[in-house]
């Protein structure tokens, strides 16, 4: 049964256009400039966008605004089709907030049409598999009230693990102290974070060295995920090495099947840094 409405999400999600386009999930961009030309949108992604971070070249990011908003749920609606629009978290952006204020706008301008919008409490690859999810779902013949219920709660089990490789890039996104960071990278130390069931960033754990903060990931997973056959998200700012080495250890060690790895973003890359890896998969229930 073909379904009468539109997915849309963000470039917070981190899913590759090509995915995105073989889904049918239209995205909204964030912005990110250069503290160097704020006035021109950032360009360079992967190895390009993550070198120019480690050469020290200072990076900002903003959410989409309203217009850009509403031209996209307007090109829909006006086509005669309802939205589900899926966000990146409401804690860490306000474009949850921005699509509100547009959906409640057009609302009155398209009084025939049902708009919903969900915050998935998500970021990065985490957003990208549950806007995976809902396509899936979307597929399968989920209406869109249905789906709408179906991925507000299945958000909440989908977790989200990851390492940095430098502490100073959380530093200047305000998430631990200098001292801690400086103290951090040179004693080799490596957080080991999550997101909690408020859509916020959270510390979990401290180790020593790049190998056991991977292997932590692979660990987590291995105690909490509920279904290894189902399809697992990788997502790393250019460290592949790091990437295929967490999909070998999670398929040998916990015999999983299906494993997408995917780029982390100039969104998210801005404020983890160079050399961050994570995981994404279902569980019963975030930490925290």
């Amino acid at each position: 049964m073909i379904q009468n409405y539109t997915i849309i999400t963000d470039s917070a999600c981190d899913l590759a256009p090509e995915m995105l386009d073989r889904l049918g999930v239209l995205s909204i961009s964030l912005n990110v400039f250069l503290k160097d030309s704020p006035a021109v949108p950032c360009t360079l992604h992967g190895k390009e966008f993550f070198q120019a971070l480690r050469d020290g070249q200072a990076v900002c990011t903003s959410a989409a605004n309203l217009s850009a908003f509403r031209e996209m749920f307007a090109k829909v609606l006006s086509e005669g089709k309802d939205l589900l629009y899926l966000s990146f978290s409401s804690a860490l952006s306000c474009m949850h907030a921005t699509a509100r204020i547009a959906a409640e706008e057009l609302q009155e301008e398209y009084p025939d049409r049902t708009i919903r919008i969900v915050d998935t409490l998500c970021a990065c690859l985490g957003q990208g598999l549950l806007v995976y999810y809902a396509a899936q779902q979307k597929e399968r013949g989920l209406s869109l009230d249905d789906l709408t219920k179906d991925v507000t709660a299945q958000r909440l089990h989908t977790v989200h693990w990851f390492t940095v490789d430098d502490l100073m890039f959380l530093r200047r996104g305000g998430r631990i102290g200098n001292l801690s960071a400086m103290a951090g990278t040179l004693l080799g130390i490596k957080p080991v974070m999550y997101m909690n069931s408020e859509g916020k960033l959270a510390l979990h754990s401290k180790v020593r060295g790049r190998k056991n903060a991977v292997l932590a990931l692979a660990k987590h997973f291995g105690e909490e995920c509920l279904n290894p056959k189902d399809t697992v998200f990788i997502a790393h700012a250019d460290a592949a090495e790091d990437a295929e080495f967490l999909k070998e250890t999670l398929q040998k060690d916990y015999g999983v099947v299906s494993v997408i790895i995917g780029e982390i973003g100039a969104v998210i890359g801005a404020h983890c840094g160079p050399g961050t890896i994570s995981v994404y998969y279902f569980a019963e229930h975030r930490e925290g």
